[in-house]
């Protein structure tokens, strides 16, 4: 430890690049994590409020939620003896309203007020929608513009829907959630002439009953794979950390094999006086820890100044968890480039180095 402290306050210049390069790499995948974390949640956030275990589409939908069509008399064989079920529709819409001229993307959800998803909602502004053409609406709508009383446009030719409450965590594929009444979502969905079917059941717990032929049963982990882009997303941010975890690895290699190529002569000289090859290994090694430790909280650091910067629309969160096992494998990437060169120290011969030959 001592002789690796000693070294790099020697060559601050050389040992600070090599600092800011793992900063700058730490906090690109810190950024990325958070990023990838953030729009993970975004697609799925409204479901995890749920706390259910299961959902059940008709067979045709592929698990697909804007595909899904549930009859009552399919709603009713489902239902029946299974637990507290929750009945939603769904519907993609634009909300849009006079005073502000803004329109926001959102995913219209018609919930039963009787079933458990509508007790659950946790109303951090307002109340709970009590009547039809009231709703419950997602907190990222009061960031833009949208207030308690506000009447909302979600489709032509409908009434107007009144926002009462605001709930948070309520996002569904990256769109604000407006919670409504079943009946209002109907009414919207199918126009002048509502018909009454649904797009799925919602089960707080789960079950091993066989279902027909025409429905199909998913666990929630399978529901949210199968959101739109949700896990392409997710692979896609998962070879960027990949690669740049691999990158690490080869900067440190590369980094530590041009110092310890010029360190060579002292080397011989240390292993001449007696210091063991054991010793010199691990100081390199040591040094590769103590540089890898300090850019990665300098990378923190950078990281968090950043998401303070950032505006709320960018879907950016920290997962603890994830962002520790990222800091983990940076350091076992480095200590892993840290042993390459190693072999390069063992074959040092002090003879030939001070003797010339």
């Amino acid at each position: 430890m001592y002789l690796a402290i000693k070294e790099m306050k020697h060559n601050k210049f050389r040992y600070g690049l090599i600092i800011m390069m793992i900063m700058l790499i730490s906090y690109l995948i810190f950024i990325l994590t958070s990023l990838a974390t953030g729009l993970a949640e975004s697609n799925r956030q409204a479901i995890d409020s749920w706390q259910a275990e299961a959902i059940v589409l008709n067979a045709d939908a592929d698990g697909s939620l804007r595909k899904a069509s549930l009859t009552t008399s399919q709603v009713q064989k489902i239902t029946k003896n299974k637990g507290p079920a929750s009945v939603i529709g769904e519907l993609s819409v634009t909300a849009s309203q006079k005073k502000s001229q803004h329109k926001a993307a959102a995913e219209l959800l018609g919930i039963n007020k009787s079933q458990f998803i509508y007790h659950d909602l946790k109303i951090i502004a307002g109340r709970n929608f009590k009547h039809n053409f009231e709703a419950v609406v997602d907190q990222s709508l009061a960031n833009k513009g949208y207030q308690l009383g506000d009447d909302i446009t979600v489709a032509a030719n409908t009434p107007k829907i009144k926002i009462v409450g605001f709930t948070k965590n309520a996002q569904l594929s990256v769109a604000p959630v407006i919670y409504t009444s079943l009946a209002t979502w109907q009414q919207i969905k199918y126009g002048g002439t509502p018909i009454a079917n649904s797009s799925a059941v919602v089960f707080k717990n789960n079950f091993s009953d066989k279902l027909n032929a025409d429905t199909e049963k998913l666990t929630m982990a399978q529901f949210i794979q199968k959101l739109p882009g949700y896990q392409a997303q997710n692979l896609t941010f998962e070879f960027m950390i990949g690669f740049l975890l691999i990158i690490t690895l080869i900067i440190i290699a590369i980094f530590l094999y041009i110092l310890t190529i010029q360190k060579l002569p002292i080397f011989a000289v240390l292993k001449a006086q007696g210091i063991p090859t054991r010793y010199l290994i691990k100081n390199t090694v040591m040094q590769a820890f103590l540089i890898t430790i300090i850019g990665l909280i300098l990378g923190v650091i950078l990281a968090a100044i950043t998401k303070l910067m950032l505006p709320k629309a960018v879907p950016m969160s920290f997962n603890y968890q994830l962002l520790f096992g990222a800091t983990v494998a940076l350091l076992i990437m480095s200590l892993l480039g840290s042993l390459i060169p190693t072999r390069t120290i063992k074959k040092v011969d002090p003879a030939a180095m001070i003797g010339g030959n």
